[in-house]
Formats: C-alpha cells, sequence, structure tokens
C-alpha cells in the first residue's frame, strides 16, 4: 500500500531543509508526485508478488564512487511521500558533501515493499543532482587559486533547473540567471536585430534601467564599443585563450569579463589564468554524468 503522503503531512524538518537549500519546497513536493506517479500508474507488481507486506527493511544509499552529493533530501522526500510516517531517514550527509566509493551517503528504513517500490525515483534524483555537483566540483578544483568561478546556464532540463541549479551551488559553482526576466543576456541575434551591440544594451538599458545587463562579444572592437558605453558585464564569446587574455587588459577591471563558448574541462586553468571573471559551462546541466549511487537491502 502506497501513502501518497499530502504536502501537509510531511515532517517539518525536510520542508525546513529544503527551504533553506533555497528550493521551493511545495514546487519539488509536487515534481516528486508526478516523478512517482510515472513510475507508479499502477502498483509494484514484483515487489506485491515477492515480498511479504509485513516484512520490514533497512538499506543503505551508498557512493559506489568517488564525488560529490546532492539531492538527499529530495531523495528522502520520495520515501516520506511513498511511506508517509512508517519511515525512517537516518545517518544522512549534508549535501555538498564530498564522498569517497563505499561510503553510506543515507540510511532508510520502512516497510521492504515501500524501501523497494520507491528505490529508482529516489536514485534518479541524487544521482543525478549529485553528478552535477561532481561535475561542478571538479571546474572548481580546476580553477582554484585564480580569480575565475564557475558558472551554469540555462541549458537545464525543462522543469529541473531549480534542483540541477541548486546542485550546482553544492558542487561550489555560482548560479547565472534563472530565466529570462531575471537578467538581461543580448546574444548575437539580439545585437543583429539591434544594428549593433552598443544599441542592443542601450535598448535594454533604456527599457529595464534597473535590471542587470550581459552582452555577448565576438572580437575586441566591440568589447572597446561597450566599454565606453558603459556595460559593466560582458561575456566573450568563442574567444582563444591570447584574445580572451588581451580582452582583460583592456577591460582593466571597467567590467566583469565571462569566458563562454566550446570551453572543455582540458581548458580549464588555460582559460581562468587570463584573468576572466567567469567561466560559464552548459556542460554541467546539459551533459552531466550521472553519479553512480545504489540502494543496498541489508540482510534481516
Amino acid at each position: 500500500m502506497i501513502a501518497r503522503t499530502p504536502y501537509d503531512a510531511l515532517p517539518a524538518e525536510l520542508l525546513e531543509e529544503l527551504a533553506a537549500a533555497g528550493l521551493d519546497a511545495k514546487a519539488v513536493y509536487d515534481a516528486v508526485v508526478l516523478a512517482v506517479a510515472e513510475d507508479l500508474p499502477g502498483e509494484d507488481v514484483t515487489s506485491v508478488a515477492t515480498i511479504p507486506e509485513s516484512a520490514r527493511g533497512v538499506a543503505d544509499f551508498a557512493a559506489r564512487e568517488p564525488g560529490v552529493v546532492a539531492g538527499l533530501t529530495v531523495a528522502a522526500l520520495v520515501f516520506h511521500y511513498v511511506m508517509g510516517d512508517e519511515v525512517v531517514v537516518a545517518d544522512q550527509l549534508a549535501d555538498g558533501s564530498r564522498v569517497a566509493a563505499g561510503d553510506v551517503v543515507m540510511r532508510v528504513s520502512g516497510p521492504t515493499r515501500g524501501l523497494l517500490t520507491a528505490e529508482r525515483t529516489a536514485l534518479n534524483y541524487a544521482s543525478h543532482l549529485s553528478g552535477v555537483a561532481t561535475a561542478t566540483a571538479a571546474w572548481v578544483d580546476a580553477l582554484a587559486g585564480t580569480r575565475a568561478r564557475v558558472l551554469d546556464t540555462r541549458k537545464t532540463l525543462p522543469t529541473y533547473r531549480a534542483l540541477q541549479k541548486y546542485a550546482v551551488r553544492c558542487g561550489g559553482g555560482v548560479n547565472h540567471r534563472f530565466s529570462l526576466s531575471d537578467m538581461a543576456m543580448v546574444k548575437d541575434n539580439h545585437v543583429v536585430a539591434a544594428g549593433g551591440v552598443v544599441p542592443a544594451y542601450e535598448a535594454v538599458r533604456a527599457a529595464y534601467p534597473d535590471l542587470p545587463v550581459e552582452v555577448e562579444v565576438t572580437d575586441l572592437d566591440q568589447l572597446r564599443e561597450l566599454l565606453e558605453a558603459g556595460c559593466d558585464r560582458i561575456l566573450l564569446d568563442n574567444m582563444d585563450s591570447p584574445t580572451m587574455a588581451e580582452a582583460v587588459a583592456i577591460t582593466a577591471g571597467r567590467a566583469t569579463l565571462e569566458a563562454s563558448g566550446g570551453l572543455t574541462f582540458g581548458r580549464a586553468r588555460e582559460v581562468a589564468e587570463t584573468g576572466v571573471d567567469f567561466i560559464s559551462v552548459g556542460a554541467l546541466t546539459h551533459s552531466v554524468k550521472v553519479f553512480d549511487i545504489g540502494l543496498d537491502l541489508q540482510d534481516a
């Protein structure tokens, strides 16, 4: 029997933990409801057939590789939703913790059927978000000792943006804009439509005087024009490292500079050493490898 616990019946400390992480707890709950419904339109036929209804068990979430965990609270919410007050979650590591292969990151106990019914949905959240956090942490480590910070992008899975950007923070990265509304980002097509980088920048500044504005440039002449116009955040698109270093010298602190476009992990340190302030990496969210976490049911 699946509890399908109402939002208001979830443990208050679980909801508080999500809120403290900068997440909308009700939105996360609603996403979990849809995810469980996707996996369980009827009943878990295998667990019903093989496990007595009265059976209870303990299961460990264990890392299979080294990395950074994220999404464990979301995974815990899955178990609470599926099993209600019959589940106990213990020994949960804080999101953002670095782990080694074999480390237990969370322990869950309750009805055995419920543990296995919730397993895949919980693992999908924890494994994906830990993958984002682990990839981000690798970039952070590669940039250590430079001024550069790693940024995410809007290249996120639909409906997963808040969770993926949260996982980036768990890995030590910085969030770029969350939506098309909270910051203006003038890209090449906007420049073409507006008739140049400065007209595009000035049009946004006139329409939304209090909104942050970043403008993409593809060469140093555009950079100089924007600096003269007073633009204080500029994206250097698909530039080689020597050109980026020259852009840093020309800018001389008058604007923050973000490197973007075709940046591989192998170039991370080289790009950071040009002196740019940010390096944006779409792959943190659009192409991340899932982190290997397994659920191990303990012997009775």
